[in-house]
């Protein structure tokens, strides 16, 4: 079972996700937050195994309480491509994700999925428009040394995972086996201690491996 907490100061928007998710056979909402320290207040002590997470809130907002999380808890985060200019930093912070509102049910569904099997949820459609804009306001940028700990090919998997493309977009584009793309991800995560998908294409952008606008 999937335990979910839904933090958004809105009501209706929490009680629509909860009707959706406990309908599921294998989910059920475990917890409510109207803002983001109440969030993290009931993540420290339910320990839910995804939280769908408004950006924009009173108080603390989503970014906030994503960089606080503690640790365990997958968070996704909710947001409006139009209005939110934030959504590369809550990458950073250590969100596994994101959706614009008006996703599809089955969409929302399945990034709960996703993001609780411990992958990252970076739609291409979306993740490509959204990293591009805002990478370049990441502060604290890594410096490029930090990958001297990758070899050539984890450089190349890397770069492509920074570009957005799947395990089997890379083994195509590599001519490898999506089980070898899928180690090298692995092992470029552990060597650069990032927690998911999601970090890696921060790593590549900070580190100038990818820059904004080559995708």
């Amino acid at each position: 079972m999937i335990n979910v907490l839904l933090a958004d100061d809105q009501a209706l928007v929490r009680a629509g996700f909860k009707a959706l998710l406990d309908a599921q056979p294998d989910m059920t909402v475990v917890a409510e937050a109207a803002d983001g320290a109440e969030a993290v207040r009931l993540c420290c002590e339910l320990r839910p195994d995804v939280v769908l997470m408004d950006i924009r809130m009173p108080g603390t907002d989503g970014l906030k309480a994503t960089r606080r999380m503690p640790e365990g808890p997958r968070v996704i985060i909710l947001t409006t491509f139009e209005l939110d200019e934030y959504v590369f930093e809550a990458l950073r912070g250590g969100a596994s994700g994101f959706l614009v509102k008006d996703t599809e049910p089955a969409e929302l569904i399945q990034a709960v999925r996703v993001v609780a099997a411990g992958e990252a949820l970076l739609s291409p459609s979306v993740t490509r428009r959204l990293i591009a804009e805002y990478a370049s306001r990441a502060k604290e940028p890594l410096s490029a040394h930090a990958l001297d700990q990758l070899t050539d090919r984890e450089r190349e998997v890397l770069a492509l995972v920074g570009a957005g493309l799947t395990n089997d977009e890379i083994a195509a584009r590599l001519f490898m086996s999506p089980a070898t793309a899928k180690t090298h991800v692995s092992r470029a995560m552990t060597k650069l201690q990032a927690r998911d998908r999601a970090q890696l294409v921060v790593v590549a952008y900070e580190t100038g491996l990818v820059r904004p606008g080559w995708l």
